[in-house]
């Protein structure tokens, strides 16, 4: 493996740590030997096309800094390459950091960890979900949660957690189940009254919420969470729980397993690790070993 690695930086994640955690990343990075070259971009865009040009050119790693948004757009360059993907997680929600194991909001000890991961070689194939030209690694969400991401999207505060769980509070307002069609590989389509339809390829979204806690991310399937037609009342109870993980164990909440989901609902946007992905019907497959990580 070359020496010389990319660092792949959104400077205004989470509210501008991504710029300030850039600079211990790299220094731990090169503190282990490594010529660390830094890839910008005026926008999402021309970031892609700056990164997808640098894995292309042989990079020996592309190390996306700043929060699940930022990794769902290094995707993009490093899905189906050799290059391996490592995070330095400074975002809001760093889902996919906490599925590999990496260190959330520490830059240095990121930095220390990529660099010594990538000495030693532990570099492993993962999942990845797939929709049209799009990559995830955690989450898929659609219907409620999607709502309360968009609304937790738009707020400026609080952060972390404690946004998302105002952003629910605030949806409930207009909460109501909508009519979905699914179709798991080449089943019959079901049809069904829903609160939400999650596809994981990782556990969690939202900053650790384990919507579908018996996820792996190595086993070329996705496990998809249906939350069926609940009351207000019971949703309240219900969704707290997705903290623990313990939901899955509630009457209304089913739990799926596929390769490949065909999800479809009036009104509904789809969100993939937190970013939106457009309106159903989507259509998304599991691609086994899509992408090789950096990990502990």
């Amino acid at each position: 493996m070359t020496s010389e690695i990319t660092l792949f930086v959104n400077p205004t994640a989470g509210r501008g740590r991504g710029a300030h955690a850039a600079q211990p990343a790299a220094s731990a990075l090169r503190a282990a030997g490594f010529s660390v070259r830094t890839v910008l971009g005026e926008d999402a865009e021309d970031a892609l096309v700056r990164a997808r040009a640098a894995v292309e050119g042989g990079t020996g790693a592309l190390i996306a800094v700043g929060g699940d948004g930022m990794a769902s757009l290094a995707l993009r360059a490093v899905a189906g390459s050799r290059a391996p993907l490592g995070l330095v997680a400074v975002g809001t929600g760093n889902d996919f950091a906490r599925a590999l194991g990496l260190p959330v909001r520490e830059p240095a000890a990121a930095g220390r960890m990529i660099a010594d991961a990538l000495k030693c070689g532990r570099i492993r194939d993962i999942d990845l979900g797939q929709v049209g030209d799009r990559w995830f690694g955690t989450v898929l969400a659609s219907g409620f949660d999607s709502r309360v991401n968009d609304r937790g999207n738009r707020m400026r505060w609080p952060t972390g957690r404690l946004r998302y769980d105002l952003a629910m509070i605030g949806e409930l307002a207009g909460f109501r189940p909508v009519p979905y069609r699914i179709r798991l590989d080449d089943g019959e389509v079901r049809e069904v009254e829903a609160t939400l339809v999650a596809v994981g390829n990782g556990s969690s979204y939202g900053g650790g919420m384990r919507i579908c806690p018996g996820a792996d991310l190595t086993d070329g399937l996705f496990d998809i969470t249906v939350v069926g037609d609940c009351t207000r009342a019971t949703l309240l109870r219900v969704f707290p729980r997705v903290y623990r993980g313990t939901h899955v164990g509630h009457p209304k909440v089913t739990v799926l397993r596929a390769a490949r989901v065909e999800i479809a609902a009036e009104d509904v946007t789809g969100y993939a690790d937190g970013e939106p992905l457009g309106p159903l019907p989507l259509s998304v497959r599991c691609v086994r070993g899509g992408v090789r990580v950096v990990g502990p």
